[in-house]
């Protein structure tokens, strides 16, 4: 049995408007899920369909193998950490957190109880009686966690809850996240549109676009097998280049004819031959080779170097290449060590086929 099901799950608003449509996802006990896509895919929406704060138009939301598509918030067992937290000002910590227990009706002692439990568990004991908006937004964070959770839900949803924290505090906070969660082994469900965050914290990614799921597959799989040219474009700093799909080449490979020459990846030539197709590369699959280098001839393009820049242990070069956008390389420094070449500089490029995919445009 899973912990959730969305079953052709949609959304429409009166004016028309298709916020979510045909959403199907089936997510394990302990598993961590981002929703992950620009603002208005209809990530959130979905969120809050699960919570109970957005009716469904269509479809069933089946937690635990029990229907809750009609039931109110308070009577599914979720909990939700909203974008700003959500806290009441005029309430200390140790009221913030107990709300939810309150309205579940659960007895004093338990509550108490259960509260300073948490409290210890997130460091927040010492501030039990601060005013929570007195608070740095880092404990602000914690305690709209430790309310979430208090309430000892199946599962618990995040509504960008990082979005308002510095990138330090933010990294710091990711890590406690990650840990918090496999300690627990409850369930999380995760709407952000921080391509580090969905990949760098989940077990799962559910990629969406216009209301549509685009995507589910682990971050590894998300970078070098996107499924779809949104999601090549989306995902990562992949190359394109497009034409036309034909048979030949290796088994489980796709020929692809460009206008910067023939090029395979993986992917199914029988279905996709004759059609209109892109190549994706992810950058560091990406190799560069000084002026006069001869290959195979396959999966081999010359280009000019734009721009060669450093940051931190990432080096990146912007390519230049006759009419096509510029092309983005990025990889550790040490790769590009032996590279004499700088702007103005002609290179070739080169990528083994079974690091990039052939895909229907």
């Amino acid at each position: 049995m899973h912990d959730l099901e969305l079953i052709n799950v949609g959304k429409v608003y009166d004016d028309g408007t298709v916020a979510v449509a045909g959403f199907d996802l089936a997510v394990e006990k302990g598993e961590f899920v981002a929703f992950l896509g620009p603002s208005g895919c209809g990530k959130t929406t979905t969120l809050r369909m699960i919570a109970g704060f957005e009716t469904i138009t269509s479809g069933d939301v089946v937690i635990k193998g029990r229907n809750v598509s009609d039931l109110p918030p308070e009577r599914r067992p979720t909990s939700m950490i909203f974008q700003n937290y959500a806290l009441f000002p005029h309430m200390n910590v140790f009221e913030n957190v107990e709300y939810g227990l309150k309205v579940r009706g659960l007895a004093k002692a338990e509550r108490q109880e259960r509260v300073g439990r948490i409290l210890d568990k997130f460091g927040l004991s010492a501030i039990a009686q601060e005013r929570a908006d007195n608070l740095s937004g880092g404990q602000r964070q914690r305690i709209a966690l430790a309310r979430g959770l208090v309430v000892e839900p199946d599962i618990l949803l995040l509504d960008e809850p990082l979005g308002a924290l510095d990138a330090n505090l933010r990294r710091v906070i990711q890590d406690e996240l990650k840990i918090l969660q496999r300690e627990l082994g409850i369930t999380f469900v995760f709407v952000t549109h921080a391509q580090s965050e969905a990949l760098g914290l989940s077990d799962r990614v559910v990629v969406m676009s216009n209301g549509k799921v685009e995507q589910i597959s682990t971050p590894r799989e998300l970078y070098t097998r996107p499924a779809t040219p949104f999601v090549a474009g989306f995902i990562g700093a992949n190359t394109i280049f497009r034409g036309e799909a034909s048979q030949g080449g290796a088994p489980g490979r796709c020929r692809i004819d460009t206008r910067f020459g023939p090029m395979e990846g993986v992917g199914d030539a029988g279905a996709l031959a004759g059609r209109s197709a892109i190549i994706a590369i992810p950058s560091d699959a990406i190799a560069v080779h000084p002026a006069g280098w001869s290959g195979s001839g396959i999966n081999t393009v010359t280009s000019t170097v734009l721009s060669r820049d450093v940051v931190g242990h990432i080096g990146h070069l912007s390519l230049a290449l006759d009419g096509a956008e510029p092309i983005l390389v990025e990889s550790h420094v040490d790769r590009f060590a032996g590279l004499q070449a700088g702007p103005g500089d002609t290179v070739t490029i080169t990528w083994e086929p079974e690091r990039s995919s052939v895909l229907a445009a």
